[in-house]
């Protein structure tokens, strides 16, 4: 089942990333110099949540 933006955003924040703002339906986060942006659907497609979860990896 799809992971939605709420529960990525859960994800990123236990990862140790801050919240910096949010603009409308989309929240910014940051580690350091990496940022990234988090729509806040109900359900993420299959293409952006395994790149997400990527990207979630690579800032450790």
């Amino acid at each position: 089942m799809p992971l939605s933006g709420k529960e990525m955003l859960k994800e990123y924040l236990s990862y140790g990333w801050i919240k910096l703002r949010q603009q409308g339906s989309h929240v910014i986060v940051c580690k350091g110099e990496l940022r990234e942006t988090i729509p806040m659907h109900k359900e993420l497609k299959k293409g952006l949540e395994k790149a997400l979860l990527k990207r979630l990896r690579k800032g450790d």
